[in-house]
């Protein structure tokens, strides 16, 4: 019993999905922010945030960019080390040439973060998607330069799904790496539907990614490049729950067959699936659908409906074997980026 105690204190854990803002971005965006039609101001309450055509688009709360503090509290809750990436709003909002800066400039601000706390924080590529040929070259630099584990994606591309073929140069790429791709949600481009009560981020980002892994799927992503390896955010939105409705389209509909040579149940089992959710039942059902070797711990951490404790303890109490929860914590998100600490 002691030795199993030991295993498990000793075991990593690893935060694939949490928020950061580098400083030099925050600053860039009061030159090149206005391209997009965004802005950093203050709150009533002295707190900086991102607008965008006067919507608030992000409170960026102190340990959104405060190195030490994160620290802090990834120690307090557990946390060996998290994988920044900059998340949302992303760079391709803008125009291809501004959005190209933005990206150099968030990589190379999170590039030296990870040289000053190596034994913390490791990253995902930011890319200027709108481009293709700045979108190889910025990843290459950020694998072979500055050691990065991969890149992070919008479910859309300034409007664009993830199945267009603009996207292809970089897929192929990437699937040359055999590196993962951390997909996490844009807000959706229908904003009537969700302007009241917050729908946005309560359910409006988890249709996103409903509609993004049903399209990398359907619109022959996954089959056109097999090696692929999506780590979908909020344990894929809805998409355990729906799995066996997405199958039952496939077998329907002949539009849904036209580009995949498989069943569609075959796909969403290919896709990892970040924890971001802390609720039993849907871990459950994910784990039901995937299996551990398919999920990957995640905080949503620092914002407000993040949590960086129940990340950790909503997978300890969950009644699985522990060495299932192993891989959770961090051996699949060490295999994914073959790394040996």
């Amino acid at each position: 019993m002691a030795n199993k105690r030991i295993k498990k204190e000793l075991t990593m854990k690893i935060d694939i999905h949490n928020h950061f803002y580098p400083t030099r971005f925050l600053k860039q965006l009061d030159k090149d922010g206005a391209a997009a039609g965004i802005a950093v101001e203050k709150d009533e309450w002295g707190r900086q945030i991102l607008v965008q055509h006067g919507n608030r688009v992000v409170t960026i709360t102190s340990p959104m960019e405060n190195v030490n503090q994160r620290i802090e509290d990834m120690d307090k809750a557990g946390f060996d080390m998290q994988i920044l990436t900059l998340s949302a709003p992303s760079v391709d909002i803008f125009p291809v040439e501004v959005g190209e800066t933005l990206a150099r400039v968030v990589n190379e601000e999170i590039a030296q973060i990870c040289r000053d706390h190596p034994s913390h924080f490791m990253a995902l590529a930011t890319l200027p998607f709108l481009d293709p040929d700045r979108t190889v070259k910025e990843l290459e630099r950020c694998i072979d330069e500055l050691n990065f584990l991969g890149a992070c994606i919008g479910t859309n591309i300034n409007g664009l799904g993830l199945d267009n073929t603009l996207l292809y140069p970089f897929y192929e790429r990437i699937s040359d790496y055999d590196l993962p791709i951390h997909i996490h949600p844009r807000a959706p481009a229908d904003k009537e539907t969700y302007k009241d009560y917050r729908l946005g981020p309560m359910i409006g980002f988890e249709m996103e990614l409903c509609v993004a892994v049903v399209r990398l799927i359907m619109g022959g992503v996954l089959e056109r490049f097999p090696n692929l390896k999506f780590i979908v955010s909020h344990l894929g939105g809805a998409i355990p729950y729906l799995a066996e409705r997405i199958q039952n389209c496939y077998e329907a509909y002949p539009e849904c067959q036209e580009n995949i040579s498989a069943p569609a149940m075959d796909y969403l089992k290919r896709f990892y699936y970040d924890t971001v959710s802390f609720f039993e039942p849907a871990l459950m059902c994910a784990y039901s659908l995937a299996g551990a070797e398919r999920l990957i711990l995640g905080s949503d951490y620092p914002h407000v409906i993040g949590d960086i404790s129940e990340a950790i303890t909503s997978i300890e109490h969950l009644k699985i074997p522990e060495e299932d929860k192993e891989m959770i914590y961090s051996g699949n998100i060490l295999r994914l980026t073959r790394r040996d600490i």
